[in-house]
């Protein structure tokens, strides 16, 4: 069985970039403006602003934006690089 991979930490590269890093020592670059801008929900609308969506922090193995994880992606997805 495979253990769960959690992410370990994270950088802003560009745009809507972020470089991750995993608990298995690998490392992802993902694209978040697919998801941002093709779909529109009032609550993720204020991290199309780079000021916003720089403001990110990793919590309990996830990346996170908002005090209420606004918004929160499966790490499956995320260690892939492909956001559905």
């Amino acid at each position: 069985m495979t253990p769960t991979v959690q992410i370990t930490g994270a950088r802003y590269l560009s745009d809507y970039k972020i470089l991750i890093n995993f608990s298995d020592q690998t490392s992802q670059t993902v694209d978040f403006e697919n998801f941002l801008t093709q779909n529109p929900h009032p609550q993720h609308d204020k991290y199309k602003k780079f000021t916003h969506f720089k403001k990110f922090k990793i919590e309990h193995g996830n990346i996170v934006w908002g005090s209420d994880w606004d918004l929160i992606f499966p790490v499956e997805q995320l260690y892939k690089g492909e956001i559905e």
